[in-house]
């Protein structure tokens, strides 16, 4: 099974390296942009074949190591490989 978590900045949360990519993008002449909020995207390929047993052992991993739940939300998506 594979799973895709992204993971991102809880909306209250300053961005600042968000920030820093709008004012770049906005120097390159690209206009219209209000806000860029940046995160972390990663795949996990699971031996488990269960969607169940797979998403509670993704939600474990995302909220002991792999996000910061007190700053940054997560979603995951799993697909049956």
């Amino acid at each position: 099974m594979k799973a895709r978590v992204h993971i991102t900045l809880k909306s209250g949360v300053l961005d600042p390296q968000g920030r820093a990519v709008r004012n770049a993008l906005t120097s390159l002449g690209f206009d219209g942009i209000d806000d860029v909020r940046q995160g972390k995207y990663l795949e996990l390929d699971l031996t488990e074949s269960d969607a169940e047993r797979a998403r509670a052992a993704v939600e474990s991993m995302c909220a002991r190591l792999l996000a910061n739940t007190v700053i940054e939300d997560y979603q995951i998506e799993l697909e049956e490989a």
